[in-house]
């Protein structure tokens, strides 16, 4: 590490999103520690890392406990002494109709999404005001915006990540630190396959299995010209080197239209725009 490198942690570095901003911002010359639940699936990172001799770490976080997030960001102190950039990341999304939904579904879905980002965030947040400088980047989504249907798990994290940050900006920016929300629309990661349909709404009996059907059929199309993971990772980065950024970037052609069609749209015009998605 080099007297004036920057120091970055990533939740969620496995795939996707997480994995091209942990490239990104090592490529840049960012010390990054990419974390991650379970670090045997690091093996794609480790191969590019050793490649290209990236200055890129792997450690062991998982934003639902809060002693492995205590844990990680202790031993990254005591490496580096500092951390200067954090990307919460680490996410998934939970389909299904509202009343589908059971309590415990809804609650695991807000531990990673929602009290993940605060776990990570409240114990890197005393050593950024005592460094008085720092960019914590909150990846939130289209979703973050506007609602759709089978997503109210989903969108309700992402709702509550944008109040949060929103609020958190007023109150680190006299200690010098940033905050940023990253909104991506549809991207092209295995965050589908990964996505968790509610038990109930796999019913075929089901009263809105009509419903789920319809929305799949959209989604998949949506996903034939959505954006790249790296489109999101080259926003991050740009987001984060900049002299005054902005609090929220869009992240793709997609949700660039639907917000702008928000604006200028009744709640009832945008409603049905959604509705033949």
């Amino acid at each position: 590490m080099t007297s004036n490198q920057k120091v970055a942690v990533v939740t969620g570095s496995s795939s996707g999103i997480g994995h091209e901003i942990a490239l990104i911002l090592a490529r840049n010359g960012f010390l990054t520690y990419a974390t991650m639940r379970d670090l045997q699936k690091n093996s794609k990172l480790k191969s590019i890392k050793d490649e290209e001799n990236l200055p890129l770490e792997f450690i062991q976080l998982d934003v639902t406990d809060e002693n492995s997030v205590k844990t990680a960001v202790q031993k990254i102190y005591d490496d580096v002494g500092r951390i200067d950039m954090l990307i919460n990341n680490a996410g998934y999304g939970l389909t299904g109709a509202f009343e589908d939904l059971s309590i415990d579904e809804i609650k695991t879905q807000f531990e990673t999404n929602f009290y993940g980002l605060i776990r990570t965030t409240q114990a890197i947040l005393p050593i950024m005001r005592k460094q008085k400088s720092g960019t914590i980047v909150n990846m939130s989504s289209g979703a973050g915006r506007f609602g759709f249907p089978m997503g109210s798990a989903y969108v309700s994290t992402k709702f509550a990540v944008e109040g949060l940050s929103e609020s958190l900006s007023y109150e680190v920016e006299p200690f010098g630190i940033r905050v940023i929300l990253i909104e991506p629309g549809m991207i092209k990661t295995n965050f589908s396959n990964a996505s968790i349909m509610a038990k109930k709404s796999i019913d075929p009996n089901s009263s809105y299995a009509p419903l789920m059907k319809n929305m799949q059929t959209g989604f998949n199309k949506l996903l034939e010209n959505a954006s790249s993971p790296q489109l999101v990772a080259q926003i991050t980065l740009d987001a984060m080197t900049s002299d005054k950024p902005n609090l929220r970037y869009l992240a793709g052609k997609d949700v660039e239209q639907w917000v702008e069609a928000k604006k200028k749209m009744s709640d009832e015009e945008f409603h049905d725009m959604i509705k033949q998605i």
